[in-house]
């Protein structure tokens, strides 16, 4: 966000444009990032609750090892294919070297990048969720610093926003990340095993899901963008602008959904099934608050956030694609939050398939409209359907829930009713 801002303020629309056009597809990577965590997560929550602490350093061990070279293999594909993906996406000519620029430059730390995300969720997994959040907090502020510095001061534009968020966010925070967790490991005196394949492949059976889960938001964007980029640069800056603010708003729920997946793990570990329907219910109060404040702080302040990124130069088309996709999201902020919360329950309980299908189905309206009706009937019809989509997937997974809530048996045994 800060990179958005700062470009569209100091070197104008058409380089936010550049920056707003890698938006999606560097999500859909990072998101990638996101769900293996969570996959992996689930499993060291789920022993960690039942104080089975070889197991967990063992899923610890397999996981990081699995994922640095998975992130390896796909920093170079990003970094070599980066030209191809921008063209397929349709990104305006006028743009198309600066995106592929800042697109090469992200591809180079990813590996960084994916492996905070990874070492964050294990830090959430074993009950220290402080530690990264402290990290990522410095890591930004020094993004913003080094984005003035960078970008206004030192003009090296996109490229200048690039190298900040490389710097700041994936060497200090994976770095840091790595050496306090390999300290907090050192309390569990315990046997593992470095690798272990069958691990892997338990881990993996919630970690693929869940990476199609936490990608459906960013492929969806990402190929509808491709829709977008045909109205020209200006449309596509000013659904830049507001796709930032989306992913701020979507990461808080996102973030909520994340961490009900290894309480739930953990309490199902430690044979609490009294607290599961507690943290659900917790889950949903907070994303009833945050639509709210999302909402408030949309109907509010949508003309002062759109000219944030914006800027002077910013033209009537821009602000007008800005403030209609805006205010539209704003009123529908729940239904991704309560999705986010249920599907954050089935992944920490181990019930994938419909958790799989409800976010296939919420793809499917998203994509299918826009792909239809934006390109015969105007831009607005990008974001029309994306409640929709969200509530969709609501009630598909509610219902797999209702169907497959564990019960507590006699001697403390638990069973859960199979979808």
């Amino acid at each position: 966000m800060a990179d958005s801002i700062i470009v569209g303020q100091f070197v104008g629309s058409s380089a936010l444009a550049a920056v707003g056009a890698c938006a999606a597809l560097t999500n859909v990577f990072i998101c990638v990032a996101l769900g293996a965590g969570v996959g992996a997560g689930v499993l060291v929550s789920r022993y960690f609750g039942a104080r089975d602490y070889g197991k967990m350093k063992t899923i610890v061990s397999t996981s990081l090892i699995s994922f640095l070279v998975l992130s390896i293999l796909l920093g170079i594909f990003g970094f070599c294919f980066s030209h191809s993906m921008m063209s397929l996406l349709q990104t305006p000519a006028d743009i198309l070297d600066e995106a592929v620029l800042y697109l090469r430059v992200y591809f180079v730390g990813f590996p960084f990048l994916f492996m905070y995300n990874i070492l964050s969720t294990m830090f959430t997994s074993i009950g220290e969720s402080r530690i990264p959040l402290v990290l990522l907090i410095f890591s930004s502020v020094l993004n913003i610093f080094m984005d003035f510095w960078m970008v206004a001061g030192l003009g090296l534009g996109v490229f200048g926003a690039a190298l900040a968020t490389l710097i700041a966010q994936g060497g200090i925070s994976a770095v840091f990340s790595f050496l306090i967790f390999l300290y907090r490991m050192r309390r569990y005196k315990c046997q593992f095993e470095w690798f272990d394949g069958q691990e892997l492949y338990s881990m993996l059976q919630i970690a693929i899901p869940s990476v199609l889960q936490q990608s459906t938001v960013s492929i969806g964007m990402m190929i509808v963008q491709a829709v977008v980029n045909p109205f020209g640069t200006q449309a596509l800056a000013g659904y830049s602008a507001t796709m930032r603010v989306e992913n701020v708003f979507s990461l808080i729920f996102v973030s909520i959904g994340n961490a009900i997946s290894p309480y739930i793990s953990q309490n199902l570990g430690a044979k609490k099934i009294e607290r599961l329907k507690k943290g659900y219910h917790a889950a949903l109060v907070l994303d009833l608050c945050f639509a709210v404040l999302a909402f408030l702080v949309i109907e509010s302040l949508h003309n002062q956030i759109s000219s944030l990124f914006l800027g002077k130069d910013g033209t009537a088309l821009a602000y007008q694609v800005s403030g209609d996709y805006m205010r539209w999201l704003g009123y529908f902020f729940i239904f991704m939050g309560i999705k986010m919360a249920t599907d954050g329950v089935l992944r920490g309980l181990g019930i994938m398939r419909p958790f799989l299908i409800a976010n296939m189905v919420n793809l499917a309206i998203r994509l299918s409209v826009a792909l239809i009706c934006a390109p015969r009937f105007g831009i607005a019809f990008v974001w029309l359907a994306v409640p929709a989509g969200w509530l969709a997937n609501f009630l598909i997974s509610y219902a797999a829930l209702r169907k497959s809530w564990p019960i507590e048996e006699d001697k403390g045994a638990i069973s859960c009713r199979k979808y």
